[in-house]
This record gives C-alpha cells, sequence and structure tokens, in this order.
C-alpha cells in the first residue's frame, strides 16, 4: 500500500474511537502478562487498513510510515502532549551522512501522523482527532537541517554529548532509561504543532525554551 493509498483510508478514522475499532478488529489492549499494550493503537490502525500485524516494522511496505501523536485537554482546550520519536540516532552514520541522504529526512518524508485524543488512563476514549501526511518543505525543511548538521557536527567534534537542548524543531535526546547511551532523534512540540495547528501550551508567551 503507497502512502497516499494509506493516508486516504486513515482518514477514514477522523472522529473515531479507537478503543470500539480494537473490539472490531480483535486487538488486545490488555496483554497477557495484565499490562497495557503499548502498540495497541497503531495495531487498530493497520488492522483498518487490512495489514498483517506480523508484518515488518520497517517503514509499512517502504512507501510510508506510521506515527502516533498523543493529544490531552487541559483547561478545555486540546493540546499536543509529548515529543514524537522519529528515528535512532547511528553516531558513525551520520558523522558521514548529508542531511538530504539522512535516516531521519527520509523517516519524515514517510510519515503519516495520526493525532488521537488521549485521557487521564489508558482505558479513556481515544479519538482520531487529525490525520496529516507530513510535508518538509521551504523554510521548515532548512530549518530541520540545521538542527541535523548541529548534531552532526557536536557528533564529529566530540567535544560534548547530544542533548534535548539542542535543535530549534528536531532534538537529539536520550532514548529510554536517564542512564541509557543511546539517542534519537525527536520532533519538538512546537515542530508538531506547526505541522498539525494544534497548541502545545496554553500561554505560549510564556515559554523561554521551544520544549522540554
Amino acid at each position: 500500500m503507497q502512502k497516499a493509498e494509506a493516508l486516504k483510508f486513515i482518514k477514514e478514522l477522523k472522529n473515531v474511537d479507537l478503543h470500539t475499532l480494537a473490539k472490531k478488529h480483535g486487538v488486545t489492549f490488555i496483554g497477557e502478562s495484565g499490562k497495557i499494550n503499548k502498540g495497541w493503537a497503531g495495531q487498530v490502525i493497520e488492522r483498518h487498513l487490512g495489514l498483517d500485524l506480523n508484518s515488518s516494522r520497517a517503514p509499512n511496505l517502504g512507501s510510508w510510515e506510521l506515527k502516533q501523536i498523543p493529544l490531552h485537554y487541559k483547561q478545555g482546550k486540546l493540546l499536543i502532549k509529548e515529543t514524537m520519536a522519529i528515528t535512532m540516532i547511528d553516531p558513525i552514520n551520520i558523522k558521514s551522512t548529508s542531511f538530504e541522504d539522512s535516516h531521519l529526512l527520509t523517516k519524515l518524508r514517510r510519515a503519516i501522523i495520526v493525532a488521537r485524543t488521549v485521557g487521564d488512563d489508558a482505558y479513556a476514549p481515544s479519538v482520531v482527532h487529525k490525520v496529516v501526511a507530513l510535508e518538509l518543505e521551504g523554510e521548515l525543511y532548512e530549518q530541520v537541517k540545521e538542527d541535523y548538521l548541529l548534531a552532526q557536527r557536536v557528533i564529529i567534534e566530540g567535544k560534548i554529548p547530544l542533548s534535548g537542548r539542542m535543535g530549534l524543531w528536531i532534538q537529539p535526546r536520550t532514548k529510554g532509561a536517564k542512564d541509557s547511551t543511546s539517542r534519537a532523534f525527536y520532533a519538538r512540540r512546537n515542530f508538531l504543532s506547526k505541522i498539525l495547528n494544534i497548541p502545545y501550551l496554553l500561554n505560549p508567551k510564556k515559554l523561554k525554551n521551544h520544549d522540554e
């Protein structure tokens, strides 16, 4: 299934509670261990598209990749809740790879973003609010490129570690536990806000840094 076709079918889920769809497709919300199946929402969307849940976790059939963004209500306003993981950082690869040939750009160009509401717990309704094919072009393209080149320079120079404080739109931060040595590129909430046209702060004027 190509990206344009996938986008069309995923957009059918707008205003749909994914918990209801999970029951229809037999997707398990609670695992055998009694813990929440963290990938349940993505599995529901894949089943809606008729994809095999055991298929490769690489970008779906090579042309697109599903990304999910949680939204939550705060003081009655719908806001972007979290950053979005994009791709792992391989220092050796980044040292010798231009932005144009990078995994980061490839992942961004393939992304279909599903923004869905979440509640105070995982049992709350999770309704698809917006579906967007990420388009990276113009000034935003150049700004994301600068974020990549900054991370590349830091890796090449080797004087300081990569930090989540780096990057205007894309941050290179720790992946996993705080003491993990793994790093990944994450889309900041301000980037997602620009792409989705959904705010991420109640009062942006009070913001000193662009994200956490």
